[in-house]
């Protein structure tokens, strides 16, 4: 018999795994059993390596890896992203290429990369972290909303396209979470009202809840749900800014 809530036997890959949503998300699968291995461009830890999934042969050096290690893969985690907060107007083209290329690109080229180890697992899934801002106006910049907006389509086109190969892709659509990413802009309080003034839940989320969704997307009580996008937002969504 199955059980629903354990992860025990999975190997598990995190991408942007050094801190905040990545870190919080490898220590959730990690609890639940899954072997996990984390992945950041400042990783110092032992379960894992240094890798920017924006470069090619550092993609490919972590393919490698996984396949050495583990021979397939039953979860990969995308967690790997940043933003720029600039204005269309005030951006310059290497300000949109380096969010195209870890926000979306990056994404893009891992799902593709991995496709054959999560084949092989015969139970593959794929967790991707998008944004709210991909539905929403939110004021973060219109290039990281339009990056977001692509991990939605997707992780929907191919959680058709993959249901064949028994490979299930879903999302997390986090509002404002504790992060380092986020940290300036929560300390300010005149803003901190704002969100809170569009928060049902009134207050922002802590990286553990986002990172309880990703797991339960990963676990087998989420068996027969694919091609979604869930939000983690304290309701915002159901408000809007």
């Amino acid at each position: 018999m199955v059980n629903n809530w354990s992860l025990k036997g999975k190997k598990a890959l995190v991408t942007g795994a050094s801190k905040g949503i990545g870190k919080a998300a490898a220590e959730e699968l990690s609890s639940l059993g899954a072997e996990v291995f984390s992945v950041s461009r400042s990783y110092s830890g032992t379960a894992g390596m240094k890798c920017d999934v924006t470069e090619k042969n550092d993609r490919q050096r972590l393919y490698d890896t996984i396949k050495n290690k583990w021979g397939a893969l039953d979860i990969l985690v995308n967690n790997a992203g940043t933003n720029n907060r600039k204005q269309i107007l005030d951006s310059t083209e290497e300000d949109y290429s380096e969010l195209v290329n870890l926000n979306m690109s990056s994404v893009f080229e891992m799902c593709r990369l991995f496709h054959p180890l999560l084949k092989t697992s015969g139970n593959g899934a794929i967790v991707n972290v998008s944004s709210v801002a991909a539905d929403t106006f939110v004021g973060s910049g219109v290039t990281y909303a339009m990056t977001k907006a692509a991990v939605d389509q997707l992780t929907k086109y191919l959680a058709v396209d993959w249901a064949k190969d028994n490979i299930r892709v879903n999302a997390v659509a986090p509002w404002y979470i504790d992060t380092p990413l986020t940290a300036k802009y929560v300390k300010d309080e005149e803003f901190l009202k704002r969100i809170y003034s569009r928060t049902p839940m009134k207050r922002i989320g802590k990286p553990e809840e986002v990172a309880a969704v990703i797991a339960f997307l990963s676990l087998p009580a989420s068996s027969y749900i694919t091609g979604e996008v869930i939000s983690v937002d304290g309701g915002f969504m159901k408000y809007g800014f």
